[in-house]
């Protein structure tokens, strides 16, 4: 049994090549016999035949409006679009045209801005509440199906007839070709391409709604339905033969070959919706900025008289840009600082320090209580200015702490990661630094214009309450006291607006 067993595996290795190429000689006979009984006679003998060369002309003739059409808008997402539009029902159209940032721009100028926010909301809302499941695998399908349309369309038809006949010209179809015939291997490949591209092709479904996409969009057919509808036909007859896969197996010699296809499925809607939603939300911001920095700016005239403030001379929006375009944070609190800076000099220090010593340091309080919360505040804003001084003098590039650090790091930062940690670390702290002198002024403020506001009120009462000395005041005052308290309140009121404003809104 075991010299048995041992001859049986020596004569197996010996023959059991010969008897695998037999096998396959054998299943290339077959399948070559197959094939000349087949209704195309493309192939004989190892060659094409001048018949299968007439076959890939016949195509590419028919479908060359198609292929320069899609060799002409190469971008993909055309026909994401042109997949989603020729689905929209007569309603989202219309709102589709009310939703681009044209439209909303235009209605702007005559439609109050929270009434158009709150329109474009509900637009958007009653446009996407259209797209049921259903219809968004209907698309999704559409699209697909577009796709292998242009794969088809697109396939290198040119390449293939060039070799069947060396002086066709692209693109060219005044004279008829005069085909050869070839070596079937020498186009092996590109049938296995072609076959790639055929069968993908869901060749059993309705092509109609897909070429009417064309029509709708560019009001011209690229193609007849009637003349795809042939051809069509005449690729499942096809299909159903095999006939292209037995000329490659028997070209390269390769009874196994089978097609390798692969059909890509995307889902369209879900983007299409969000560029839709996008596009709407982008309009509505640039209005709302827009009227934002509209407000901004009108606060800051109102305040200062002019539009051009500089209250600081290192923590600036100027020399945060060099650190921005380096994609570093930068000074992200220079505008309120700034703004900050410049209300403590030109305001705080003199009409509301002239304010103050009428009424903190001549006036009779009624009670201490009462006059310490005004007098911490104003003292707190005056003690913050003076640290805002040297808090922007250490950002001084030539001396200051934290200015000579940025300058001597800065260069590296683009190559040298530990530099680049360094300068957010401290952009980070500079930036908590100057918010916290923001927050901090501004409450002071507050809390500085709600006792001016008491004070006001109590002046006008026939028995005061808070000041029993109101009537001395008046000696001591240039000008009458109940309007410098409301000037006074009125200025810490727009600043503490421009404030509000600037850091609510996110415009550092």
């Amino acid at each position: 049994m075991a010299n048995g067993s041992f001859f049986s595996k020596l004569f197996g290795s010996l023959f059991s090549g010969k008897d695998a190429e037999a096998e396959k000689k054998k299943q290339l006979k077959a399948i070559a016999k197959t094939l000349s009984k087949s209704r195309y006679k493309f192939y004989k003998g190892d060659q094409a035949l001048p018949a299968f060369g007439k076959f890939f002309y016949d195509i590419y003739k028919a479908i060359s409006g198609c292929q320069a059409m899609f060799n002409n808008q190469p971008n993909p997402n055309f026909y994401k679009t042109l997949a989603v539009d020729g689905s929209l029902s007569e309603a989202q159209k219309k709102l589709i045209e009310e939703l681009t940032e044209e439209s909303i721009q235009t209605k702007s100028s005559s439609v109050p801005f929270d009434q158009l926010k709150a329109k474009v909301k509900a637009d958007l809302d009653t446009f996407t509440g259209e797209f049921d499941q259903q219809k968004i695998m209907d698309i999704d399908a559409t699209y697909t199906q577009l796709m292998t349309f242009k794969a088809f369309c697109t396939f290198d038809y040119y390449f293939i007839l060039k070799k069947f006949d060396s002086t066709i010209q692209e693109g060219e179809f005044s004279r008829t070709p005069k085909f050869n015939s070839i070596d079937a291997s020498y186009i092996a490949d590109d049938i296995k391409d072609f076959l790639s591209v055929l069968w993908t092709l869901p060749l059993n479904e309705d092509w109609g709604k897909m070429l009417n996409l064309f029509k709708a969009s560019k009001g011209v057919e690229p193609i007849k339905p009637a003349l795809w509808a042939k051809i069509v036909q005449r690729l499942s007859q096809l299909k159903n033969s095999c006939a292209l896969e037995m000329i490659v197996q028997l070209a390269t010699k390769d009874p196994g070959y089978v097609v390798q296809a692969d059909i890509k499925h995307e889902q369209i809607v879900e983007t299409y919706i969000d560029n839709v939603r996008k596009q709407a939300t982008t309009a509505i911001n640039k209005l709302e900025n827009a009227q934002q920095n509209s407000k901004i700016d009108s606060l800051v005239t109102q305040i200062f008289n002019t539009s051009s403030v500089q209250g600081l001379k290192y923590y600036t929006e100027a020399n945060s840009a060099n650190y921005t375009k380096k994609n570093l944070a930068g000074f992200t609190y220079a505008r309120p600082l700034n703004y900050i800076k410049a209300f403590l000099l030109e305001y705080v220090k003199k009409d509301v320090r002239e304010y103050a010593d009428l009424v903190l340091i001549r006036g009779k309080w009624s009670t201490a209580q009462l006059s310490a919360e005004m007098s911490e505040a104003y003292n707190s804003l005056l003690e913050t200015s003076e640290k805002i001084t040297a808090f922007d003098t250490k950002l001084n590039e030539n001396n200051g702490e934290f200015g000579t650090k940025l300058k001597t790091l800065l260069p590296r930062a683009d190559r040298d990661k530990e530099a680049a940690n360094i300068i957010k670390t401290t952009l980070r702290d500079c930036n908590d630094i100057a918010k916290e002198f923001v927050v901090r002024s501004t409450q002071n403020l507050i809390n500085f214009a709600k006792n001016t506001k008491a004070l006001i009120e109590d002046y006008q009462k026939p028995h005061p309450e808070m000041l029993i000395n109101w009537k001395e005041l008046e000696r001591f005052s240039e000008k009458p006291i109940k309007d410098m308290s409301v000037e006074v309140y009125k200025k810490i009121y727009l600043i503490v607006n421009l404030m509000q404003s600037l850091l609510g809104s996110g415009q550092k």
